[in-house]
């Protein structure tokens, strides 16, 4: 379901409503668009009836401890679920470095021409929610604008994928084929997607990031799929099979932010912590905060 990566170079309490969107009609979708249309719709279903995607972890009843979600921070924090081969990515977990924004995020919400007005209504006040809430959860701040934005949330179907690589191209010029690959050749077995790219050469903090969400996904499955995406730009970048109550796990029990997952993020923002750190050099700091945390 999760396409993070850090080296993708070649070598507000009213609602945000996006400015700069195309006023093109929308038009009858493409057979594909359709199918997967049918296909998601399926999907949503067959997960719902498997007590998956749930949106409150109230009724969990899982104990995290400090220790546990020390661990939890590693795996999510300090790996990296893909790494890029010449054909685009493919899903291997290697060691990494702390990566974080350094800089305040300034997000927009873009649609591709195939999103219905009702949707991109309700789906840009649904992003700007969440992106006021991990503000609030990080510290980090947030302003949702379509003046420079930093981080794209983009919301297109099929049959915008073309227009929606040419807006990669412009937002990062210097973006790698193996990148616009990966969109291009989307997979349905890929629910969405998160690019994260770095300030400048060499650095490990994020100066851009592009979350790509299907719009062909029925609601609650795409609201799960923005959860995950945005907040893995935000620098939680692996999956772990061992995080619970948590997003950050491939097993969809979880289609929300936990209260587990909101302590990563206040973890991976503390001032404690700087980017570039590794495993060993973050863990007894992690394991300090996160006794604070969870007690």
């Amino acid at each position: 379901m999760v396409l993070t990566v850090a080296s993708l170079l070649a070598s507000c309490a009213t609602p945000y409503v996006p400015e700069n969107q195309s006023n093109s009609p929308v038009s009858a979708p493409s057979a594909k668009s359709a199918e997967l249309t049918a296909y998601y719709s399926q999907l949503q279903n067959d997960m719902r009836l498997r007590g998956l995607l749930l949106q409150d972890d109230s009724n969990a009843n899982i104990s995290v401890s400090a220790r546990i979600l020390a661990r939890n921070f590693e795996t999510i924090a300090l790996y990296d679920e893909y790494t890029s081969v010449p054909a685009g990515f493919v899903r291997q977990s290697t060691p990494s470095q702390l990566r974080r924004w350094e800089k305040p995020v300034r997000m927009s919400v873009e649609f591709g021409d195939s999103v219905q007005a009702t949707n991109r209504q309700s789906d840009a006040r649904f992003i700007s929610d969440y992106a006021q809430h991990l503000s609030q959860v990080s510290g980090h701040p947030v302003t949702l604008t379509s003046t420079r934005p930093n981080y794209l949330v983009m919301v297109i179907g099929e049959d915008d994928k073309a227009a929606a690589v040419d807006r990669i191209r412009e937002f990062v010029p210097n973006v790698s084929p193996s990148a616009l690959s990966t969109l291009e050749n989307l997979p349905r077995s890929l629910l969405c997607l998160v690019y994260a790219f770095p300030s400048e050469t060499g650095s490990l903090s994020y100066g851009k990031a592009i979350a790509v969400i299907r719009a062909e996904h029925p609601t609650l499955l795409r609201r799960s799929c923005i959860h995950e995406e945005v907040a893995q730009g935000f620098g939680l970048a692996n999956d772990s099979p061992q995080a619970r109550p948590s997003i950050f796990n491939d097993d969809e029990e979880f289609g929300f932010l936990t209260r587990h997952d909101e302590m990563l993020l206040k973890i991976l923002y503390d001032r404690r912590l700087s980017v570039g750190m590794t495993a060993d050099q973050a863990r007894p700091i992690v394991q300090t905060i996160a006794s604070e945390l969870a007690g």
